[in-house]
């Protein structure tokens, strides 16, 4: 099975690899680069949730190929739980992560230590023909006054996680992954996409024809689409969890 990952930043379809590769999941993973260019969808969704439906929708009903995306941000206390769904657009609609972090940073200058209290929240969805997968992950944290560390990207150099003196820039790839929010919204929802890919080798085979069709272990042809391209417009089921699978 192919499993589009909906996103054009580079930092998150490296990371998500990462994550999707070290569990051993049996997809073959293809970027927005690797499928043929579509209209970028408008994240005007009031929650992660809504964003990462809107972009997983809007893949899967391009490419026919089983979608996933994310949305994700900071959510600061002291701030009323902004930037929120606007984290990547902190300081306007083409600022980059340094612009946005520095904003942040002068916004809360001023704040007590023991009210620098923050989180990192990630949406993650999955759609197909007939459902609509979402998990979110959560780590809790408090917000660093100067940023440190050379890894990761966006809030990562401020960020310092429940139970850590460091920031998640000081973490290496491997500690930042173990903890991480999208961390845990991938790892809760790895079952469901290793039901999919289940589901496509087991019962998914279809004729062979012109639109580049692979072949499975048995030399039977399958197309990689053939388990939700002919459900574009059908009613979709919704399941809904949170990364401790509830």
């Amino acid at each position: 099975m192919k499993l589009l990952l909906a996103s054009g930043s580079a930092h998150k379809v490296t990371e998500l690899r990462r994550i999707l590769d070290s569990a051993s999941v049996s997809v073959e993973v293809v970027g927005l680069a690797n499928v043929e260019p579509y209209p970028e969808p408008v994240e005007n969704g009031a929650t992660f949730e809504e964003n990462a439906l809107i972009k997983a929708r809007v893949g899967f009903n391009q490419t026919g190929l089983v979608t996933l995306a994310d949305d994700s941000g900071i959510e600061v206390d002291v701030l009323n739980q902004m930037p929120g769904v606007r984290s990547a657009r902190w300081a306007g609609s083409d600022a980059g992560d340094g612009v946005n972090l520095d904003l942040l940073i002068r916004q809360i200058e001023d704040v007590d230590d023991e009210r620098r209290s923050a989180r990192f929240v990630c949406a993650m969805a999955v759609v197909t023909g007939d459902q609509e997968i979402v998990v979110r992950g959560v780590v809790e944290g408090n917000l660093a006054r100067v940023p440190r560390g050379d890894h990761g990207f966006g809030y990562d150099p401020i960020f310092v996680p429940e139970g850590e003196t460091r920031t998640t820039a000081e973490m290496t790839d491997e500690e930042k992954d173990a903890i991480s929010h999208r961390g845990r919204a991938l790892r809760a929802m790895i079952p469901r996409i290793e039901e999919l890919a289940s589901c496509c080798v087991g019962s998914c085979v279809c004729a062979q024809d012109d639109s580049g069709g692979t072949q499975d272990d048995g030399g039977t042809a399958r197309d990689d689409r053939c388990c939700t391209q002919d459900s574009h417009h059908a009613a979709r089921s919704r399941i809904i969890q949170t990364a401790d699978g509830s």
